[in-house]
């Protein structure tokens, strides 16, 4: 909460240990400024504004603190007080810190914890970390850790029997803080993430492809600029200038349909030329050359005015300076004088194209803008034809391939029509939608299709990423995570749907249905819909993914739904790895094949998967406690593949307002050999991961070469590309 006009804020060194007289004249004035922001005029802070301050979901520790820093019990908190609280908290021992703990959970200040008290707090640490568990789960976390502080089984929980139970968390108890109320200490400073940093061989080893394009086509634009300027040079600077960027830009408006020709890239990847080329950044290109179009555009249109602005004053020419930019009477172009029309029709459109490309209009629930506006790719054309003379001769071949993979896409997804059969709401509006398989639909793990439901929105197509396995042959599975206009429609015309109303499958498929299970069955919810609906699919198409099975050591990381093209690529990579499973008739011994099949060289798997809240992890619960069990027995050389499951929500160890809950967690979890959030045998972590450890860990395996494949936010995709270039892993990330 920091302002430019805010006194200087010590260092991070400053916030610990013992203080010079000079950092603690500094942090005396910080913790002033930061005072009086929040008292009011009588400068004490009562605990309503405490509670403001310290953000808390959960009044209970905003009272205890409240009363703990209140050392007079007036009912309000001095400058003095929070000076001597801050003291306690930033610059105590930990044992300061303990005793400070100890007196938040002895709420009635008997000097021991009995086991109601812990429940209480407990209860507040779950609203805290906004964790819902049934109370019986309650009780059973408030009893192992009563019982595992508890030693003498006295029925209450003494300051040395809680020492003694946080020793048993290294580093607990040094870095023991209030997390929440950040305007209580002075703000460290904060570590900056990592970024890819250029003329480095890590940097060169993970862009090379990208860059030697790059290179090669701000080559080309140098070229094709410098022989159409000088075939000019005779004409004047402002001629040679248009015609350098005319040259440039017959070159870029037909090459640009061809990074969006998805056939033609998802053959390319299983070519040779994957390896030679950028094919994961086609749209990233694609939107760099839109740049590209509409600079030169401008540059090409200004140079041209500024020609005909200079022949109307010097008398060159008969025509004034709007005939020869408006008109078609100074006969300037090859077809019937039409270059100066057609050029300000086709900057107009483009313009309009670009501003309807924006992210903002996009991602905010306008995507029909997007959609209608970028068809008018079609009459740029034509008017690029008629506007250049040597066009036609650029677009012939990008032309070509356009027109017969629209046709191609045209007629198989309109061959014939699917159906959804079955629906399922889960958390976090993400509609699970599955489609009855064409038996000619062959994909591979982590491809994506477009999908349009005509009842929705008869011409809108959208990509989403198939969950289920190739190897799952009667449906096709898709998670749509409600974000945008068409998404939203989708979840709630499901929700208002009337499960009576669904009876259009006869009581015969509903029972084939009932007795068939896919090879991963998905949890069950109550809202559950079987139905009847018209859809249309285009794809499959390829990912970056695809390169998984070709890895050696693979971390699939996922942020919330981002989780889906890891879901087909987990159920297909155990599905392979099981193949090579062997069990004994006689012994039960099982034993694995050490030869690796050609499509999979896979010595391990890390899957990371980070989630907001508790319930988004029940999208993909029942898949990954299959996936569990399936490796149950594999203890020769550690899991093959390992979870790692975060929850942003939760706060961590070092939280006072999280400590027991996590103890408590951590004491149930290895009794029952489960997670008490997820279900699953991987202990949820709270907070973020530290992604310097996670890859330290992962390069201390030594599984083989390391590739990294992403799928979520960009800004955490540039934070991960950055660790992955200090560690010389690849990294990939998928994009739609």
């Amino acid at each position: 909460m920091s302002t430019p006009g805010d006194p200087a804020q010590p260092d991070l060194e400053s916030c610990r240990g013992t203080m010079s007289a000079e950092e603690d004249a500094k942090w005396l004035q910080w913790v002033t400024h930061q005072f009086e922001t929040i008292a009011g005029e009588d400068r004490e802070i009562n605990l309503q504004e405490f509670k403001t301050a310290l953000n808390v979901k959960e009044s209970f520790f905003a009272e205890r603190f409240f009363a703990l820093f209140d050392s007079d019990g007036s009912g309000t908190i001095t400058l003095q007080e929070l000076l001597e609280a801050l003291t306690l908290l930033i610059h105590g021992n930990p044992m300061d810190k303990l005793k400070f703990l100890f007196q938040v959970y002895d709420v009635d200040g008997s000097g021991s914890i009995d086991a109601d008290e812990l429940r209480t707090v407990l209860q507040s640490c779950m609203r805290e970390s906004a964790i819902s568990l049934p109370d019986e789960k309650l009780d059973q976390l408030t009893l192992a850790l009563f019982e595992s502080a508890d030693k003498d089984n006295n029925g209450a929980i003494t300051f040395d029997e809680l020492r003694n139970e946080l020793q048993r968390f290294p580093g607990v108890m040094e870095n023991l803080t209030i997390s929440a109320a950040h305007w209580l200490t002075p703000p460290a400073a904060r570590p900056r993430s990592r970024r890819p940093r250029p003329l480095t061989s890590a940097y060169w080893h993970n862009h090379r492809s990208h860059l030697l394009c790059l290179a090669a086509y701000a080559g080309l634009h140098v070229l094709l600029f410098t022989l159409a300027a000088c075939a000019h040079r005779a004409l004047g600077a402002s001629v040679m200038v248009a015609k350098g960027c005319g040259q440039c830009l017959n070159f870029d408006c037909s090459f640009i349909v061809v990074l969006m020709l998805r056939r033609c890239l998802t053959w390319l990847r299983a070519t040779w030329l994957a390896q030679v080329l950028p094919l994961d950044q086609n749209i990233q290109f694609h939107q760099l050359m839109g740049w590209v179009v509409v600079g030169l555009s401008l540059v090409h249109t200004v140079a041209h005015v500024a020609n005909f602005a200079l022949q109307a004053q010097s008398g060159a020419t008969p025509f004034r300076f709007w005939e020869l930019l408006l008109t078609t009477r100074p006969g300037i172009g090859w077809v019937r004088g039409s270059a100066s029309p057609t050029g300000v029709a086709l900057l107009l459109l483009l313009l309009l194209m670009f501003a309807c490309s924006s992210s903002c209009i996009r991602r905010s629930g306008h995507f029909e803008v997007f959609y209608w506006t970028h068809l008018s790719y079609l009459p740029m054309w034509i008017l690029l034809i008629v506007h250049g003379p040597s066009f036609w001769k650029w677009l012939l071949v990008p032309g070509i391939l356009f027109f017969l993979e629209k046709a191609i896409g045209l007629a198989v997804s309109r061959m014939a029509a699917l159906y959804i059969v079955e629906v399922n709401l889960l958390p976090s509006k993400v509609t699970h939608l599955l489609i009855k398989r064409p038996p000619l639909f062959h994909y591979r793990p982590g491809d994506y299709l477009y999908l349009n439901v005509p009842t929705i929105a008869r011409y809108e197509w959208h990509p989403f990423t198939i969950s289920s396995a190739p190897e799952q042959k009667d449906t096709i599975w898709l998670h749509v995570r409600s974000q945008g206009q068409w998404t939203n429609r989708l979840y709630e015309s499901f929700k208002t749907s009337d499960p009576v109303d669904s009876k259009r499958l006869s009581r015969s498929l509903r029972m084939r249905r009932s007795q068939r299970k896919p090879q991963v069955s998905e949890m069950s919810s109550e809202n559950h819909l079987f139905c009847n609906i018209k859809c249309y699919i285009d794809g499959p198409y390829g990912t970056p993914t695809r390169r998984i099975f070709a890895s050696e050591h693979a971390v699939l990381i996922g942020a919330g739904i981002g989780i889906t093209p890891f879901a087909s690529i987990l159920q297909s990579i155990m599905y392979r790895h099981q193949k090579r499973k062997h069990i004994c008739p006689s012994c039960q011994h099982s034993w694995m094949d050490d030869v690796q099949d050609e499509d999979m060289k896979l010595h391990k798997v890390d899957f990371i998967w980070i989630n907001r809240d508790q319930r988004s992890f029940e999208w993909f619960v029942s898949l990954l406690t299959k996936l569990e069990l399936d490796q149950a027995e594999e203890t020769r050389e550690g899991p093959f593949l390992e979870l790692h499951m975060y929850m942003t929500s939760a706060l961590g160890k070092n939280d006072m307002k999280a400590i027991g809950l996590q103890m408590a967690l951590d004491l149930l979890a290895k009794k029952e050999k489960k997670d008490s959030i997820t279900g699953l045998q991987t202990r949820t972590q709270p907070g973020r991961p530290d992604w310097r450890k996670v890859f330290q860990k992962v390069a201390a395996e030594k599984k083989g070469k390391v590739q990294v494949f992403f799928c979520g936010s960009p800004a955490l995709a540039k934070v991960l590309k950055g660790h992955c270039e200090h560690f010389s892993f690849r990294f990939f990330q998928e994009n739609f």
